[in-house]
């Protein structure tokens, strides 16, 4: 970095990881090998690009700063290593990985659009089969976090809808450059092989647009924080309880008020 005249951006959430074990640590959790085919997000200055494609894996490496590529070329250049300057949060994932299944999202995240750039790549790049990210800590933990769990919120809906998650280890933030003020995570995501609501009865769009709802007066009973968005005979049909909150409620409870919505609709009732 000196030797380039680099410094991180703040407005990046730049945080480069200087540690081998912590860069091999996270290669072992990923489960990657000879054949594996992984896409990195924010590879940075290649350690982690590396360590992932010494296993014998294919690295796709995607990186937005090209102040980082003369670096990141010198450390982490190789047959088995191509690297793309990308925005994860506008990059077609098909036309990048093609729309074969078996790919593996292995990344330190950057910071600041960790979250949306998971729940993107869930919603739009189902190729990727599993995910091991380094996220900040109260990010990973809302991620991953299941009814009633601190944090527990839309976001938490939206990626269990997709997938099974879990945080999987801690990494201390003395292994990063610049040192960040919070702690990190590792955590594990695994692609659904389908979601556990029907989309036929439950359109995908509906579901997330009442599930905000709720969401934005979450400490309000649902039959305040959804009274412009859901009748409330929707709540007898779909036997949930109106005085609960959001956060009481799981992904199969949503889907049933959606469903009982949907059900309403098309027999006229809700006219």
């Amino acid at each position: 970095m000196a030797a380039q005249g680099i410094r991180p951006k703040k407005a990046l959430g730049q945080h480069f990881v200087f540690d081998e074990n912590t860069l091999r640590r996270i290669a072992r959790i990923a489960g990657v090998g000879p054949g594996g085919r992984v896409v990195e997000v924010g590879a940075g200055l290649g350690g982690l690009t590396a360590v992932l494609a010494s296993t014998g894996a294919r690295v796709v490496a995607l990186e937005i700063d090209a102040r980082l590529f003369p670096v990141l070329r010198e450390v982490a250049a190789g047959p088995s290593v191509r690297i793309v300057q990308a925005d994860a949060l506008q990059v077609d994932w098909t036309a990048l990985l093609g729309g074969e299944p078996g790919w593996a999202m292995v990344a330190n995240l950057p910071y600041n659009v960790a979250a949306r750039i998971v729940v993107r790549a869930l919603e739009e790049a189902p190729m990727i089969d599993r995910f091991v990210v380094m996220v900040q800590r109260e990010v990973g933990e809302r991620l991953a976090a299941r009814r009633a769990e601190a944090g527990y919120g839309a976001v938490s809906l939206k990626v269990a809808y997709f997938a099974e998650a879990r945080v999987v280890g801690r990494v201390p933030a003395s292994v990063f450059l610049p040192r960040p003020r919070v702690e990190s995570v590792l955590l594990e995501l695994k692609r659904r092989s389908a979601p556990p609501l029907d989309p036929s009865e439950v359109p995908y769009d509906r579901l997330f647009a009442v599930v905000r709802a709720g969401f934005s007066q979450r400490r309000k009973m649902l039959r305040r924080s959804l009274s412009g968005t859901l009748d409330p005979e929707t709540f007898d049909a779909a036997g949930v309880d109106p005085s609960r909150r959001a956060e009481e409620l799981g992904i199969e409870d949503w889907g049933r008020l959606v469903m009982c919505e949907q059900r309403r609709k098309d027999s006229g009732a809700g006219e």
